[in-house]
């Protein structure tokens, strides 16, 4: 068995909800073991977008390697296939170089598809299919549309949650064309290491409060009107993530400043409990407690001590 794992790439994991720190301990690992960053957050690709995305500051990405940062205009397009395919080809290119990667992300779909080596169907786009199905979404609830996939593909069901329209919808085409997203026969192509952080749920929820006052701080307002007069539409893609979705119906006048940044304490609370529960379908994960002194040196001590015997050297 030993000798298998020797032959696969090494892969270091650092996942978590949000506001748990994982960002923080990411960087800190990679100066420690000389490691590059893989970003697994589905927000963080995209440029201009720095305050509600909690990104790392420019001088935070300079002090490592980080990839997977800044890739897409605001209005581009991202899946968790792309990320896939993009982390796979870093990861050989990080390995070549005597590294060790680091994947450092939320988006407990895109760290499960990589490891787990999900095969992701190439089922083109119907765009007839795409607007009935939206329409669908629209007249009858997410919750409709759900549960027909559920019927048609319920394995593929088991893996998205109900109110995941985007997803649903995807998952609907790839079951018309013939097509599902499945695991590979080769279930675990890494020699991998999993970490995940947790806090106590009144003081994660208390930090993601304080997250959110700090956004508004450092301009979230600002940066979405910014993202608006550029021409961005506030219907693409990430303009519908959490806090730019609230602050745009703040700014068309659908609510006043203070219902919207209860909205976004309120989504982001909900977010970090679907996180988790994304996360208990990860047994492979080794967690460590964050207390509320925030000691992340210990836990950074511990994990650096975990990758040298996993990997015998770094």
């Amino acid at each position: 068995m030993e000798k298998f794992l020797e032959t696969k790439e090494k892969v270091a994991v650092i996942l978590g909800p949000t506001a748990t720190g994982k960002s923080y301990c990411a960087i800190e690992l990679a100066k420690a073991i000389g490691g590059e960053i893989i970003s697994g957050d589905s927000m963080l690709v995209y440029k201009n977008m720095n305050i509600g995305t909690a990104k790392p500051t420019e001088e935070e990405l300079r002090s490592v390697p980080h990839h997977l940062v800044n890739i897409l205009p605001p209005d581009g397009t991202y899946n968790v296939a792309d990320f896939q395919e993009q982390a796979r080809r870093l990861i050989t290119e990080i390995n070549s170089r005597g590294k060790i990667p680091i994947v450092a992300g939320g988006t407990g779909l895109y760290i499960k598809a990589l490891l787990e080596n999900y095969d992701f169907a190439k089922a083109g786009e119907n765009t007839n299919l795409r607007l009935q199905l939206e329409e669908e979404a629209k007249n009858f609830g997410a919750e409709a549309l759900y549960a027909k996939l559920q019927k048609f593909d319920p394995l593929a069901a088991k893996e998205i949650h109900q109110n995941n329209v985007r997803r649903v919808i995807r998952a609907l085409e790839a079951f018309y064309a013939g097509e599902s997203v499945k695991r590979q026969e080769q279930r675990f192509p890494y020699n991998f290491v999993a970490f995940g952080l947790k806090l106590e749920r009144e003081f994660l929820y208390s930090r993601i409060n304080s997250r959110v006052d700090k956004m508004l701080e450092l301009g979230l307002k600002e940066e979405v009107e910014k993202l608006l007069r550029a021409g961005v539409s506030p219907d693409c893609q990430a303009m519908q993530s959490i806090g730019y979705r609230q602050m745009v119906w703040h700014l068309s006048g659908g609510m006043d400043y203070d219902e919207a940044v209860e909205k976004i304490k309120q989504a982001t609370r909900n977010f970090a409990k679907r996180q988790i529960t994304w996360y208990k379908k990860m047994p492979y994960v080794e967690w460590f407690q964050v207390g509320e002194n925030l000691a992340y040196w210990k836990i950074i001590r511990m994990m650096t001590e975990k990758l040298e015997k996993k990997f015998n050297s770094l």
